[in-house]
């Protein structure tokens, strides 16, 4: 038996942010990032909403990118003190996915963190709050799905949370929020989107509910995302609907190695973050060429479907990674991990631990090819120096 799981509302359009008048309740606490929410004005209008629908709200600022295991607990603790029935978080990945799993150590206290990194382990929530989030980002998608990233950063490993518990109950996506995003940003997160889209399609929990929603995400990225980058507002809000259709496909579908090589290499390096939907960018062609021995002929549907030609599926594969290099090239995203700036000789000390923790990640078992961590210590090597998969 399979399940397939949305939120129960998805409110969207230009001035959705309004529907905040119509939520019932009595207390809600929105969780916020660095400033950019406040900065815009769209915090104070969604605190000024649920003030007009009878609420009193707290608000926990200041979530950091790629969030921290203590910050959720200090999110926890503040919702323990206040007892909102409705958790609301707005902004980009980071503060909806540090407020996912806050809501878990709010009705939970018990629980701990290394109960939440089993794939589906987590307790019943809606016992004491419901959650609504609002995306500023047009890639992350997580306002629509099962899944939380939080970062150990004493271990320097980001841990992706899966549970159908951490759904949002409400999404609300207004392109007006994602008309902030500066132009790195955009390409990022449109990339973390094609991602999605793509992973979803190959994975090995592919369906016919999933199928359609990864296609026509996939179609959207690459019809909109050169001119969203460029500033283009009406590209913004087709891409900001597109990835929210990834985020379905995917929350559904579950992933592959791309994300688990982005998961376990993000945090990773001593020359700083690589910022997800990058790395997410650099390593996809890789990973489509490694996959193709399972998955040519999915791949090739996605070629075919956004008008690629080839006489054969393996040549339509290798043109679907022409498109995405050329798509990187365009976002100024680089093709490897040496161009991105990281250090060889760190490189080589730890390319064979990663290769281990991500094989282990939880987006490994979706994917369509097995992977060792032997082949995934050569994949990775490869996208280090930029040299063919053929393996």
């Amino acid at each position: 038996m399979a399940r397939f799981t949305l939120p129960r509302d998805i409110y969207y359009g230009q001035g959705s942010l309004e529907t905040l008048k119509t939520i019932k309740g009595k207390k809600a606490i929105i969780v916020v990032g660095g400033g950019s929410m406040k900065k815009f004005g769209f915090l104070d209008q969604a605190v000024d909403y649920l003030k007009e629908a009878g609420f009193e709200v707290e608000l926990f600022e200041n979530v950091e990118p790629d969030p921290s295991v203590e910050t959720v607990m200090k999110g926890a603790a503040a919702m323990q003190k206040f007892q909102p029935d409705w958790i609301i978080s707005m902004g980009g990945g980071s503060p909806i996915d540090a407020a996912k799993a806050m809501w878990a150590f709010y009705e939970y206290p018990e629980t701990t963190f290394e109960d939440l990194i089993i794939p589906f382990n987590f307790p019943e929530l809606r016992q004491k709050a419901k959650f609504l989030a609002i995306p500023s980002t047009s890639g992350t998608a997580t306002e629509v799905t099962a899944f939380s990233v939080i970062t150990d950063y004493a271990k320097g490993i980001k841990y992706p949370l899966a549970d159908f518990n951490i759904t949002p109950d409400i999404a609300i996506v207004d392109p007006a929020l994602a008309e902030t995003m500066p132009a790195t940003l955009t390409a990022h997160t449109g990339m973390d989107a094609l991602t999605h889209a793509i992973e979803a399609y190959v994975s090995t929990l592919n369906s016919p509910f999933t199928d359609p929603l990864a296609l026509k995400a996939i179609h959207m990225v690459f019809d909109y995302l050169p001119d969203s980058y460029n500033g283009d507002k009406k590209a913004r809000e087709q891409m900001h609907y597109g990835q929210c259709l990834a985020g379905m496909a995917f929350s559904n579908a579950l992933l592959g190695i791309v994300h688990s090589m982005a998961h376990k290499t993000g945090a990773a390096f001593s020359t700083g973050h690589i910022p997800h939907g990058c790395a997410n960018a650099i390593y996809l062609p890789y990973v489509i060429k490694f996959n193709a021995s399972a998955a040519e002929a999915r791949y090739a549907d996605i070629a075919r479907s956004v008008g690629l030609e080839g006489k054969t599926d393996a040549e339509l594969t290798e043109k679907l990674c022409e498109k995405i290099d050329a798509y990187n090239v365009k976002l100024n995203i680089p093709k490897t991990l040496k161009e991105f700036g990281i250090v060889e000789d760190e490189f080589k000390q730890k390319v064979a631990h990663i290769a281990e923790l991500a094989v282990g990640d939880a987006c490994t078992g979706s994917n369509p090819r097995p992977i060792t961590p032997a082949e995934m210590e050569k994949l990775l090597t490869c996208t280090y120096y930029g040299t063919d998969v053929n393996f």
